[in-house]
């Protein structure tokens, strides 16, 4: 012990602390080598196990870097045929399940997509005595019976000249319910009351509730480009019809969620009889129209309330009650910056306001509000309906139906909302349309039915600036441009360049019905998406959607090829790998086509 001397003078007692040091030294130390010891273990065993690990990884999937050398490898698969009843199977508005989901504004027609346990991995047969479809442009007045085998919709509808069964095949006169005279007439009437569907202003439009398409497939030989909308509801296959005719049509309805489209899109919209109750639920329905419609855009509508005056009689109500649902829907329309453009006969149309001038005169307190930033416009992949009026972003002052360039010239400009893009600009499209007239010059190599009237509906599975479709627009086929909800949002200069898609996430089915498609084309899918969605279900929703003697042309990195033709064998599809048109080794393109068969199952699956 050791004693120090204390403030007060007195001595005190300190430990002495020196015995202690040695042997807490000497505990430490044994403490470090013991725990290096263990560490040394556990890092061996660490190691051990972690080579381990990708020794088996390694065995079942090799780095994409290493493609060139061990591409992806799975084993051969064989997929059965489903039950006969499964001929027309819609997996996300499938008839079967909507029983599951409420009948409040009709929301059981909305997309709802079977949980991973419920979907079907098996292959969706053709009707019994199927036949190739006929071609474009026959196709338009006439289609086999057995290929959409439905005498409901003949027998409901013949009276008003939708279609007519003779012999083996429907035709299609033209009529409609409220052109049972034909819809030749019926357009005539309305390029008189809309000029600018004569002259390339009016390129792109939407048919709500189309019935068989024929005003969509009238549009065609006039330049207008018509996305036809229809559910699947109880007329059966109304989108089939469109599409079996070789007219775009998509399977949708306006419920309680968005349709899937980019605001300020299309340059008219149609409703002829459509049935949709337009001044309900706040106007809902109307307000998602006004957010699709292009500034400047029309909005055409025949039948009820229309032409009241003269109809109501044949409408099951009384002219007091017309009235007051037109003047509604005037005063709603108001409400939104439409305006009354014109009107004869059983047509109005009215025209979306084409500034701002009009939303930033509308009270605080209106109804309907104007939407706030908390929701991006173009927002439409199962994105709620909201109630408020989406208006148009004022710098975007060139988006504007009578400012954009009129068709065809408009294909090639660059149109302004390609700024919004990360990386876009008039060169970006410049070269991406460069590119693309390349390689559709090199497809049609490979592939010579491209141009051809063998090809009529054609998909482009992940677009870009829609430079596929661009390069292929002199051709006797339409493309439907399907951008992914996860991608950069490009589907807005799709639509200004007057195109049509829409959005899609391909890790669920597409809204088509089967056997729609004569052509599927996509660049790197794969590549982008199989990290998301299983490769083996994205080529059975290929192969539901495709028709039989089909063709699809799959660009893809070499590193999924193997495996893409592996899983094509067991669809029953013929594939054969070749270059690109460059000859680069690290992308080969798949020719692919898929063989015509016959159910031989007729049991449940």
């Amino acid at each position: 012990m050791k004693y120090k001397d204390g403030k007060d003078g007195k001595y005190q007692v300190q430990p002495d602390k020196s015995f202690k040091i040695v042997p807490a030294t000497i505990l430490v130390l044994v403490l470090l080598g013991f725990s290096f010891y263990l560490g040394g273990i556990f890092c061996s065993e660490k190691n051990r196990l972690e080579v381990k690990l990708v020794q088996d990884v390694s065995k079942t999937v090799s780095s994409p870097k290493e493609s060139a050398v061990n591409p992806l490898q799975i084993k051969s698969v064989a997929f059965p045929e489903c039950s006969a009843n499964y001929q027309d199977y819609t997996p996300c508005t499938d008839p079967r399940r909507w029983r599951k989901y409420g009948s409040h504004r009709l929301t059981f027609l909305e997309r709802h997509c079977p949980p991973m346990l419920e979907r079907k991995q098996c292959l969706v047969p053709p009707p019994d005595g199927y036949k190739p479809p006929i071609r474009w442009p026959k196709s338009r007045d006439q289609c086999w019976y057995r290929n959409v085998p439905y005498n409901w919709i003949n027998k409901q509808k013949s009276n008003q000249n939708w279609l007519r069964k003779e012999g083996e095949k429907f035709m299609f006169p033209g009529g409609g319910t409220m052109f049972p005279r034909g819809v030749g007439a019926y357009v005539d009437l309305m390029q008189d009351l809309i000029p600018g569907m004569k002259d390339g202003t009016v390129r792109t439009a939407i048919d709500t509730g189309c019935g068989v398409a024929s005003w969509g497939g009238d549009l065609l030989d006039r330049g207008v480009l018509t996305v036809s909308l229809a559910p699947r509801d109880n007329h059966e296959a109304q989108v089939q019809f469109a599409l079996e005719r070789g007219i775009p049509a998509i399977l949708g309805v306006i419920s309680t969620q968005r349709l899937p489209f980019p605001s300020n899109s299309f340059d008219m919209a149609h409703c002829s009889r459509c049935l949709i109750p337009w001044t309900e639920f706040g106007g809902i329905y109307l307000l998602e129209v006004h957010r699709i419609l292009r500034p400047g855009g029309f909005w055409v509508l025949s039948g009820p309330p229309v032409n009241y005056e003269n109809r109501w009689r044949g409408w099951n109500t009384t002219v007091e009650e017309q009235k007051s649902d037109y003047d509604k829907l005037q005063d709603l329309l108001i409400s939104m910056c439409f305006k009354m453009y014109a009107k004869k006969d059983d047509i109005a149309v009215w025209q979306k306001s084409s500034d701002n001038s009009c939303y930033n005169k509308l009270a605080q307190d209106a109804y309907p509000p104007k939407c706030d930033d908390s929701l991006e416009p173009d927002s439409a992949w199962y994105t709620p309906l909201r109630p408020c009026v989406v208006v148009p972003k004022p710098e975007l002052k060139k988006s504007a139906l009578g400012s954009l360039p009129k068709w065809p010239q408009r294909l090639q400009v660059a149109p302004e909302r390609i700024s919004n893009i990360p990386g876009g600009s008039a060169s970006a499209l410049k070269h991406d349309d460069s590119k693309w007239k390349v390689r559709a010059k090199h497809y049609k190599k490979l592939l010579p039915a491209l141009g051809t009237d063998e090809i009529r509906n054609v998909m482009d599975m992940n677009t870009v600036y829609g430079g596929f479709a661009a390069a292929v627009i002199n051709d006797p086929l339409w493309v439907m441009n399907v951008v992914s909800s996860y991608s950069a949002n490009t589907l807005p200069v799709v639509y200004d360049r007057g195109l049509i898609g829409t959005y899609h996430d391909w890790c669920e089915a597409f809204s088509t019905y089967p056997r729609t498609y004569d052509l599927l084309h996509l660049d790197g899918l794969f590549t982008a998406e199989s990290h998301r969605c299983d490769m083996k279900y994205v080529l059975l929703e290929m192969d539901r959607v495709l028709r039989p003697k089909g063709y699809a042309l799959i660009r893809e990195s070499s590193y999924f090829v193997d495996t893409i033709t592996s899983i094509a064998k067991g669809l029953r599809w013929s594939c054969r790998k070749e270059d690109t048109e460059y000859g680069a080794t690290k992308e080969e393109v798949l020719v692919c086509q898929k063989k015509l068969w016959y159910s031989s199952n007729n049991s449940s699956r």
